[in-house]
């Protein structure tokens, strides 16, 4: 099974990994794993919360529909390596992903008992 690892968030400080089986979605990776990611949809493709960068492991994601492009283009910071974590499925490879600046401090809002701990810069 491949493994994702997580790096360091606002609320995880050293980097995290999880093994999950292939089809698992990004954000539920994180779920497993207990990173902090937004879900203001639910993960249903309808916002751009759970924007991640995949650092490694990029070119061996299922590859991006139509609608998730669409979505992803609200996303700030949105880079060649960006990606919904609700969208993108996990293959045989393991991966490096970063928890977007934006998706972090959506958890937070979406969790106040964290929102003192959101940064002025991003970490």
């Amino acid at each position: 099974m491949p493994r994702i690892r997580f790096l360091p968030t606002f609320l995880n400080t050293d980097p995290v990994e999880v093994e999950v089986p292939p089809g698992t979605t990004i954000q539920e990776a994180a779920y497993a794993a207990k990173v902090p990611i937004g879900d203001a949809c639910g993960g249903n493709c309808a916002c751009s919360t759970c924007h991640v960068h995949v650092i490694e492991g990029f070119d061996a994601l299922d590859e991006m529909e139509d609608e998730e492009d669409d979505i992803l283009g609200k996303a700030d910071d949105v880079q060649a390596v960006s990606r919904l974590g609700c969208q993108a499925e996990v293959t045989e490879v393991d991966l490096v992903v970063k928890i977007t600046r934006e998706s972090q401090v959506a958890y937070c809002n979406e969790h106040p008992e964290h929102r003192d701990r959101i940064p002025e810069i991003d970490p």
